[in-house]
């Protein structure tokens, strides 16, 4: 029986239980004020105690009939013929499962063909099982929770404590998850600095993994990677974004109209939503060719179709919409008083943007600056298809160089053994990625806080 089904049911005697519960906290003889709660809390607390039990019970069983229903196709007599090795058994009752699901139309070994059948109603048997269990879970829990329904039942107060429950289970998902990331990242970059100096990874300026492979330790050296990075995505990319989304932000606080604020701004904040491929396949087909030809045509030696130009200004373009957007919140949240005092001083509206508005707004644009520059750094797509993949420590921008995420991607790519220093590699950059962009986020937040406490 599916995890689906399960939940389908789960949900579906919630639903009707919720109907119920209502409809008899409906019927109280007595006046509305002298209950507790509302019919609708009452309906929602049996509808709690319906499906929750169900919902959990699902959760286990999702995970504990397969080793049931293999063991009872392993005690069938079609499984006498199976051989002992144990990776022989797991290919052909892997081969069987595929039959019974459909995934596979035919099995290489005949021995699979004979099992199917067996674990097809094997899976039917615990499946019936598991749907019983759950009805009868959720036949209990409703039936318990309709008993406790009366004018005096505190419902709502059992209710909006289930409620508080769930969303600090969220919080808590969203944490361990983040703690076990890093805590990921961790044992396996100290795996890595066991086999690599730390130094010579730091501050190392030649990068060749393949020469890492044949046991030259030296050649992980990451100052490459950490130039690529700072030259695409901090550099290049934000000497287009930051003045086009200031720019532009000005316009659309300052000077736009209402109605062309109205539909200028969000064609300005579709950009963010564009898909990083797409920016990946503009700068690849586009840009990489324009910039190319124009090094060529200035006299530039070895302009390479994959540089770093290209992607840091199609980079750059994504970015627009990170600066623009925060840039416009912090201007409008200048007090007007500022404006009109510098105006009633008689200072032009250019003078009065560039020595008051620009300056009071001045902490929630460089917060969004250093938000943008988070977001850059992390991107992967636009440079691997437009910078290229060499670990150049170079300051051509018509060169091709490449990034930290980049190297992380092409380390983790295929089959790789993860007890060498060269794919351990990429968990360290990825620390120093996390690191660094954590740092960006904690120093942009506190900008940000420190603004909104000056002038909201």
């Amino acid at each position: 029986m599916s995890l689906t089904l399960l939940f389908v049911l789960a949900v579906g005697l919630g639903a009707v239980a919720w109907l119920v519960g209502r409809a008899r906290a409906g019927r109280f003889a007595v006046p509305a004020r002298a209950q507790h709660s509302l019919p609708g809390y009452h309906g929602a607390y049996v509808a709690l105690w319906t499906a929750l039990p169900a919902l959990l019970f699902a959760a286990v069983w999702t995970g504990v009939s397969p080793g049931l229903v293999t063991q009872r196709v392993i005690a069938s007599p079609a499984a006498a013929p199976l051989a002992a090795d144990p990776f022989a058994r797991r290919a052909v009752l892997s081969e069987a499962r595929g039959l019974a699901e459909g995934t596979l139309q035919s099995a290489f070994n005949p021995a699979a063909e004979a099992l199917a059948p067996e674990y097809k109603a094997a899976k039917l048997h615990y499946g019936l099982i598991g749907l019983a269990l759950a009805a009868v879970l959720s036949f209990a829990g409703g039936f318990f929770a309709f008993t406790r329904v009366k004018p005096d039942f505190r419902a709502r107060t059992r209710v909006e404590r289930a409620v508080t429950i769930t969303l600090l289970l969220a919080s808590l998902i969203a944490i361990l998850t983040t703690v076990g990331i890093v805590a990921s990242l961790l044992f396996e970059s100290v795996r890595f600095f066991g086999k690599v100096g730390v130094f010579d990874f730091l501050f190392g300026t030649r990068w060749s993994p393949q020469a890492a492979s044949g046991g030259d330790m030296k050649a992980l050296g990451a100052i490459p990677l950490f130039w690529g990075t700072i030259f695409i995505g901090a550099i290049i990319a934000m000497l287009v974004a930051i003045p086009l989304g200031l720019m532009s932000a000005i316009y659309l606080t300052q000077y736009a109209a209402a109605n062309t604020r109205k539909w200028m701004k969000p064609l300005l904040e579709i950009l963010a939503g564009v898909p990083t491929v797409v920016y990946g396949y503009f700068a690849a087909l586009t840009v990489a060719p324009v910039i190319r030809g124009f090094g060529d045509w200035i006299g530039i030696p070895g302009a390479s179709s994959e540089s770093a130009l290209a992607a840091g200004l199609v980079m750059g373009i994504m970015i627009i919409p990170f600066v623009s957007s925060m840039a416009d919140d912090s201007l409008a949240a200048v007090p007007q008083a500022m404006r009109d005092g510098s105006l009633a001083m008689g200072a032009t509206k250019s003078e009065t943007i560039r020595r008051v508005l620009v300056p009071a707004a001045l902490p929630g644009i460089v917060g969004g600056v250093l938000l943008a520059v988070s977001r850059a750094i992390g991107e992967t797509m636009i440079v691997v298809m437009a910078a290229g993949l060499a670990a150049n420590l170079t300051a051509n921008p018509f060169a091709s160089v490449t990034t930290v995420t980049v190297q992380i991607v092409q380390l983790l790519t295929g089959d790789q053994e993860f007890d060498s220093a060269k794919t351990l590699a990429a968990f360290a950059l990825g620390l120093v990625l996390f690191v660094v962009t954590l740092l960006l986020n904690i120093v942009a937040l506190g900008v940000v806080k420190r603004y909104r406490e000056a002038y909201d």
